[in-house]
């Protein structure tokens, strides 16, 4: 542990990778860990539209994620892959636990980012980017005039379904119990679209396609019976859309940050509650989870980073 970096950032997806490009564009001695590939969730995006800048046909995840990573190499951040064990956040110094070493720095941002709780049915995950989505946001002009479902409950699940509304022909909000847990005020307005339709008592059970999803099984959880819903032949799939929570990976830093239900809390300018510990992207407490919301919380707290270690 004979190197002191000036800023250590765990995590390379948007928010990392733009973090390192600032922290380098700084010429802070700056350490990228990253325990596989970069890019995090929209490294297995087939297609992204809505990133400012980005190719106007849509380009891959992959490709996009290519460039971050060119860039922050190319302002001189350091690149290391491994497995962060632990890590010890107090005091003047900072330290990173990994499976190949120990590595210490003056600031750490925090990058580690969450993944979309998944809908924990049969085939799911075979599926992604194949009719199965987390983000209407990123995926809703797909599936215009095709029919799509939801899964969920709450204040996002409906909002999202709405949000789907626009593009698809009919939206059918999948959920297991037989009332809503979201705000009275959005249940109203989701009750009031005639495009948005509801199906009570019910959990997905798997999925099934060629290629594409093309069909499901769905139970009722009060009868257990088993009702298998098909695309329309016309349209050859269907989209479906899991809105049950984010999964933020979280865990290595609990009981020194503080937290609120397992996301980091931060001011405006990525400061967590210790000196020295910022955190940016999608494992913080925010309310819209994009690229470009990441890559702006790397960048700000790398910037945040240089004013605390001046002063």
């Amino acid at each position: 542990m004979s190197t002191i970096y000036d800023v250590i950032i765990i995590g390379a997806g948007p928010a990392g990778l733009a973090a390192g490009l600032y922290a380098g564009r700084a010429r802070l001695k700056t350490l990228i860990i990253e325990k596989g590939s970069d890019g995090g969730q929209i490294a297995i995006t087939d297609e992204i539209e809505n990133y400012p800048g980005g190719m106007l046909g849509g380009e891959s995840g992959p490709d996009l994620i290519k460039r971050f990573t060119a860039q922050a190499a190319h302002f001189g951040a350091e690149r290391l892959t491994d497995n962060v064990q632990s890590v010890e956040l107090t005091g003047e110094i900072k330290k990173v636990h990994c499976s190949k070493g120990d590595y210490e720095a003056k600031t750490v941002i925090l990058a580690t980012g969450a993944t979309p709780r998944p809908i924990g049915c049969e085939n799911e995950e075979e599926f992604i980017g194949k009719g199965v989505s987390y983000c209407a946001t990123c995926d809703a002009r797909f599936f215009e005039d095709f029919e799509v479902y939801v899964v969920g409950g709450g204040d996002s699940a409906v909002e999202e379904a709405m949000y789907l509304s626009k593009f698809a022909r009919k939206v059918t909000i999948i959920h297991r119990r037989n009332e809503l847990r979201a705000a009275k005020s959005i249940q109203e307005k989701a009750f009031a679209n005639e495009k948005v339709h509801f199906m009570w008592d019910t959990v997905v059970q798997s999925l099934h396609g060629d290629g594409v999803l093309s069909s499901m099984v769905v139970k009722n959880v009060k009868t257990g019976e088993l009702t298998t819903i098909e695309a329309d032949p016309d349209d050859g799939m269907f989209g479906l859309f899991g809105f049950i929570g984010f999964l933020p990976f979280t865990s290595l830093y609990e009981g020194q940050v503080e937290m609120q239900n397992g996301y980091i809390v931060t001011d405006p300018d990525m400061h967590t509650n210790l000196p020295g510990v910022f955190a940016a992207g999608d494992l913080r407490v925010k309310s819209l989870r994009q690229v470009i919301t990441a890559a702006a919380d790397g960048a700000i707290a790398a910037m945040q980073a240089e004013h605390y270690l001046n002063q």
